[in-house]
């Protein structure tokens, strides 16, 4: 049986290489103008690595089920990250991310609807104060007028993809289906895209010296990895909890990597949302501690293991 709080451990795992990921992820494109679209063909190359251990000692679920799940699980999240890409040749990136950050609001909407997922008034709070700090962490200063377009569709089509990913992770878990099958299927619908990013990008580019898909698939193996812990997280946590916490506290982890290694200093805005992130991430923590020690005290005596009983 999973430890339900055993969710935080993976949690903080993902939030290390996601952060990671984060402050490193441009170096490619920044550094040798790597096309993003070979950026995407790495990455769905990288997660077959942590797919293999993810896959290590269980079995892989041949239900109908789980591939239903999965590969909604794999659609989404690979679909909106090459509708990303041509979100942002079209639009402002100032405008779509902080529209995109907001998918945990989708996957906790659902949660509470679908699940029945319950938040605590203290969860409500660091739910709010987290999805601020996301926003904040993408918001740049506003030059210019820009009309709305295909990109504002296309963000909002990310966002509810993204959304309802996450949300999925959480509902392959309530069927039985193992962390490992569900990211096999996320690195199977990756691979499925490869593609597509291929045709976005009219063929393999030519001109790069080797350091660059090095780098790139250097950077992209720590987000692989992370998605895999992601999945971890939200088999054993609360979708309301989980999403947001590791979305808002993955870019904390980001800006001060990113201090450190370009001597970077965070804008005014990074700074509150560090401030909301750690803030609402640790109120919605201490909730479901809180909560989890309340139910289990309220388990009559005789209903306790022998082990455990009086402890």
């Amino acid at each position: 049986m999973k430890n339900s709080r055993s969710w935080i451990v993976y949690a903080g795992l993902l939030v290390a290489f996601w952060g990671t990921w984060g402050a490193l992820s441009s170096l490619p494109t920044s550094e040798y103008g790597y096309p993003d679209e070979m950026v995407y063909i790495i990455w769905a190359l990288t997660m077959l690595i942590p797919a293999y251990f993810g896959l290590r000692g269980v079995t892989f679920d041949r239900r109908p089920i789980a591939a239903f799940y999965g590969l909604i699980v794999g659609l989404t999240g690979a679909g909106g990250q090459l509708a990303l890409f041509q979100a942002l040749t079209i639009g402002p990136a100032y405008l779509i991310f902080p529209i995109i950050a907001l998918s945990p609001a989708v996957t906790a909407l659902m949660a509470i609807a679908m699940l029945r997922e319950r938040l605590t008034t203290l969860s409500v709070i660091g739910l709010l104060a987290a999805l601020a700090a996301l926003v904040l962490f993408n918001v740049s200063d506003v030059s210019g007028d820009v009309s709305t377009g295909p990109w504002l569709l296309l963000a909002i089509g990310i966002l509810v993809a993204w959304g309802v990913q996450a949300y999925y992770m959480k509902k392959a878990a309530t069927v039985g289906v193992n962390d490992g099958t569900t990211f096999a299927y996320m690195t199977i619908s990756g691979l499925l895209l490869i593609p597509v990013a291929l045709l976005m990008m009219g063929g393999f580019p030519g001109g790069f010296p080797w350091q660059a898909p090095a780098l790139t698939a250097g950077t992209q193996v720590l987000n692989a990895i992370g998605a895999l812990f992601l999945v971890m997280a939200l088999s054993r946590g609360k979708a309301t909890i989980v999403a947001p916490t590791t979305n808002a506290l993955a870019p904390v982890l980001t800006v001060v990597l990113s201090l450190a290694i370009y001597q970077t200093l965070p804008s005014i805005y990074a700074a509150i949302g560090i401030v909301l992130a750690i803030g609402g991430s640790t109120l919605m923590i201490y909730s479901d501690e809180r909560k989890g020690a309340d139910e289990l005290a309220d388990v009559p005596g005789e209903t306790y293991p022998a082990t455990t009983k009086g402890a």
